[in-house]
């Protein structure tokens, strides 16, 4: 689609394909171990919903999940329907900062081989869990010819989210410790919303952030507004609105964030109401949603994350030194 004749601003949209059995993992809950699967039911909504609008986006997979038989189909739909597949780490810790460079190598090498193998695609693009990132995981990302990272989350409500999290998993002292920069830290909504460079030690990398309300740096992707309308659904959808307007105000070509979670209801999985708003039907869920991206494919032209980094190839951008993860 054309963006100038349009006449209409850009944005992206992406969806983490997190598996239940990540979501219990990073619960602590050792069920996660048999590998429990979703993805049968959840990809077809997933494919439905954006055939629907007309959309295009960039699914970041993990490698564990294109390596399992049962999976093999569900991802591969998703080449099959013209979407782009990015890399969300092999074993979908969000703790990668703690990783050396030696094990950050191995998950990008081993995602890579399974998403070849899978879908015939190899991806350009990195979306770490749980907004995890490093030094040597841009480093390696530079090194292996990626094109963009989207791996910071600029809130200052990461703390109380990760708090959150917490309260409603039964983790121990180690396991919180692992866990101590998931959702990242409250500097982190100090954080650019527009595109930058990361300064790496080879070449500077293209950094596309998760898009938070501009101003307040309140989280609106999707598992937000969700929660929102637990309560009711018109403010959710308000608030939504409200943050793409002062996006357009202030020049953000927002970047859209999706989870599997915002095609299930407690209706599906009752094993995952630890989750926001999975105690809310799958139906009123969908009405959710599609609104939402009637909204967003109406008032922007809705691009692919290389796409959207494509148009920052030329352009000069802030360079920042990477933080240091605790």
């Amino acid at each position: 689609m054309n963006a100038v004749k349009s006449n209409r601003p850009i944005a992206s949209l992406s969806l983490d394909l997190d598996n239940k059995w990540s979501y219990l993992k990073t619960r602590g809950d050792e069920s996660w171990l048999t590998l429990p699967t979703y993805l049968d039911l959840v990809v077809p909504r997933i494919l439905e919903a954006h055939q629907k609008f007309g959309l295009k986006i960039t699914v970041f997979i993990v490698g564990m999940d294109a390596e399992q038989p049962e999976n093999f189909q569900a991802i591969k739909s998703i080449a099959d329907a013209g979407h782009e597949i990015g890399n969300h780490s092999y074993k979908h810790e969000p703790w990668l900062h703690l990783y050396s460079r030696d094990e950050v190598v191995t998950e990008f090498s081993k995602t890579e081989d399974a998403l070849l193998r899978v879908t015939g695609k190899r991806p350009v693009g990195f979306r770490g869990p749980g907004f995890s990132f490093s030094e040597d995981v841009l480093d390696v990302m530079n090194d292996r010819g990626y094109r963009y990272d989207c791996s910071t989350f600029p809130t200052f409500l990461g703390p109380i989210a990760r708090a959150y999290y917490f309260f409603k998993t039964r983790l121990s002292g180690e396991d919180r410790k692992q866990r101590k920069a998931l959702f990242g830290s409250f500097w982190d909504g100090l954080q650019r919303l527009k595109p930058f460079r990361w300064s790496t030690q080879t070449k500077p990398l293209l950094e596309i952030p998760v898009t938070t309300m501009p101003i307040f740096r309140a989280p609106f992707h999707l598992s937000y507004i969700m929660f929102l309308a637990r309560w009711s659904e018109s403010i959710a959808i308000w608030y939504f609105q409200f943050s793409l307007f002062l996006c357009r105000l202030r020049g953000v070509e927002p970047s859209i964030l999706l989870h599997p979670l915002d095609f299930m209801g407690c209706d599906d999985d009752s094993d995952l109401e630890f989750f926001p708003a999975m105690d809310i039907p799958y139906e009123r869920k969908k009405r959710v949603m599609y609104r939402t991206l009637e909204i967003l494919s109406r008032k922007f032209v809705v691009l692919t994350m290389s796409e959207h980094s494509d148009r920052y190839t030329t352009r000069t951008l802030p360079n920042k030194a990477i933080p240091i993860r605790g």
